[in-house]
This record gives structure tokens, C-alpha cells and sequence, in this order.
């Protein structure tokens, strides 16, 4: 496997673990407040990562030298992201809010053209993003109603917008400050301590369960820290990679809403393919296979701000 195959099949794993985290957090949901929930799963998931990230010296260095690249990804990626996503998922339709969430490709790229050289908006990226959003309003236009109804709604997707910019400068972030960082040690230091954080915000906001808590509650919270110990510690690496552009490789979130419908067709009884929802997977499939085979047979190559 060469290392553009990697890449891409790391990408593409990366994003089917990442799929799978909404059905987990509504199981968890289910029988304690949203940031105890939080705040457990990331301070596991940067325990699970301590015994692989390297030596205690190893972590020394990485906050000696970088710092200030810790703060940033721990305030960004873990406590503004997350607290702004969850926030505003409990004030909107599930299918408007996961429309919002997918826009992140198109935020990502709009961030990293401001901020870097090498993240020019092409026709190419731009189709392909265009195509993904459309796939993504099929996929859930054909599991859920949208509306946008009042003014909770309309707050709630200005959270969501907020927690997606939030992610996508911390992805920029990560990818310009790509200079001998442990992409393992920076996840588990920014998990634990924005889980920590967030542990206390809960202390303050919220009452913590008080009924003993059932085994799907348990599994549902290993397997979401496994996969934040997982694929961000991945994700990292991908973009700490010299030839890799934050806003392509971004472009692969839009297959997260393809897995989720894929794995609710395979695992819950009531969910059955349609037509809406085929053919959403079919144009975001498209439009990722000509973008990133190489495909010249439509000419995109032009920058749009050239």
C-alpha cells in the first residue's frame, strides 16, 4: 500500500468509526446529562491512549515545546466543539442538525484558504462539496422531516455552525504546526484535560445520574472513547502528513453520513433503503470517486479566485 492509498484508506476508517458515534451518544444519553457523558468519554479515551503515546519524558517535551498547539486543539477540538455540538443537537430536528454538522468540508475549506497557500477553493474541491451537501440533504430529507420552525431552531444551528468552525481550526491548526508533534500524546493530553474541564462545568450545570447505570450505557461509553482515542489520534497524523491538504482530506466526512445509513439498515429493524436516501450515497460516492481518483474528464482545475 503506498502512501496515498494509506492515507485515504486511513481516512475513509477513520470516518466509518466516526459514523458510528451518534447512535452510541444517544444510548448515553439516554441515563446521564450531555457533559458528564462528555467529559467521561474523553478523559477514558486519553487514559486509553497514555500506555501507546510514549514516555513520561515524551510528554514533558510536547508541552514544553508546544503549548501553545495543546491549548488551541484543547480549547478548539475538544471543549468549544463539543460543548456547542451538544448544546445545539438538543434544540433541533435530528435531520436538520445532521445537515448542519456536514457542512464542516465546506467550512474547513473556507478556513484553511483564509488561513494557509496551499488550500486555493478549486471548481474541482468546490463541486465536490456542493455534491456532498446535496447528498447529505437527501440522506436525511429521506430518513426525516425538515423544518426550521422558531427560534430555538434557528440558535440551535448557529451552535452547530460554531462548533464546526471551532473543528475546522483546530484541524487547520493542527496541520500548519505539524513539526515533530506526537499526534498521539496531543490527543491524549488535549482528551484529558478538555474532559476534565468539562467534568467540572458538569459539576456546575448539571446533576449527575443517580440510578445505577445498565450495561448498554457502559458500552456505549467505551466504544465512543475508543473511537475519540482512535480516530483523532489518526486524524492528526493524517493531517500532519507534508503532502496531505487539511481541506481535501476533510472532504472524506461527507462518507460519515453514508456509514450512518448503511449501518441503520443493517442494525435496526425499522430502517429500510429508499429511494431519496440511495441516491444521496450514490452522488456524495461520485463525487468523492472523481475527486480524488484523478478523473480529468471534467475540467475543474481552474481556482475560482484566480
Amino acid at each position: 500500500m503506498n502512501k496515498k492509498t494509506n492515507t485515504y484508506f486511513l481516512a475513509i476508517l477513520t470516518c466509518l468509526l466516526w459514523s458510528t458515534v451518534y447512535a452510541s451518544i444517544k444510548i448515553g444519553l439516554k441515563y446521564e446529562a450531555p457533559l458528564y457523558f462528555a467529559s467521561k468519554r474523553f478523559i477514558i479515551a486519553g487514559v486509553i491512549l497514555l500506555p501507546f503515546a510514549g514516555k513520561l519524558r515524551d510528554y514533558i517535551s510536547v508541552i514544553r515545546d508546544h503549548t501553545k498547539l495543546l491549548l488551541q486543539v484543547t480549547v478548539l477540538q475538544v471543549i468549544m466543539n463539543y460543548l456547542l455540538f451538544y448544546l445545539g443537537m438538543n434544540l433541533v430536528p435530528g435531520a436538520l442538525g445532521a445537515i448542519i454538522v456536514g457542512s464542516q468540508p465546506l467550512i474547513t475549506a473556507i478556513v484553511a484558504a483564509v488561513i494557509t497557500d496551499n488550500n486555493t477553493v478549486t471548481r474541482k474541491k468546490m463541486f465536490t462539496i456542493v455534491s456532498g451537501l446535496a447528498g447529505i440533504v437527501l440522506i436525511n430529507a429521506g430518513r426525516q422531516a425538515l423544518r426550521l420552525g422558531s427560534a430555538t431552531e434557528l440558535l440551535g444551528v448557529t451552535l452547530i455552525l460554531g462548533a464546526n468552525i471551532s473543528t475546522s481550526l483546530s484541524n487547520v491548526l493542527v496541520s500548519v504546526n505539524n513539526k515533530n508533534v506526537n499526534p498521539v500524546i496531543l490527543n491524549s493530553i488535549s482528551l484529558l484535560a478538555g474532559g476534565i474541564i468539562i467534568f467540572f462545568l458538569a459539576l456546575i450545570l448539571e446533576k449527575p445520574a443517580e440510578e445505577i447505570l445498565p450495561a448498554s450505557y457502559w458500552m456505549s461509553l467505551l466504544w465512543l472513547s475508543f473511537v475519540a482515542a482512535f480516530a483523532f489520534s489518526t486524524w492528526y497524523k493524517l493531517l500532519q502528513r507534508p503532502e496531505v491538504r487539511v481541506s481535501e482530506l476533510n472532504l472524506w466526512k461527507f462518507l460519515i453520513p453514508v456509514f450512518g445509513a448503511i449501518i441503520s439498515w443493517i442494525v435496526i429493524p425499522e430502517e429500510k433503503p429508499d429511494i431519496m436516501t440511495v441516491g444521496g450515497i450514490v452522488i456524495i460516492s461520485t463525487s468523492l470517486l472523481l475527486f480524488f481518483s484523478g478523473i480529468k474528464g471534467i475540467t475543474f482545475d481552474r481556482a475560482i479566485n484566480k
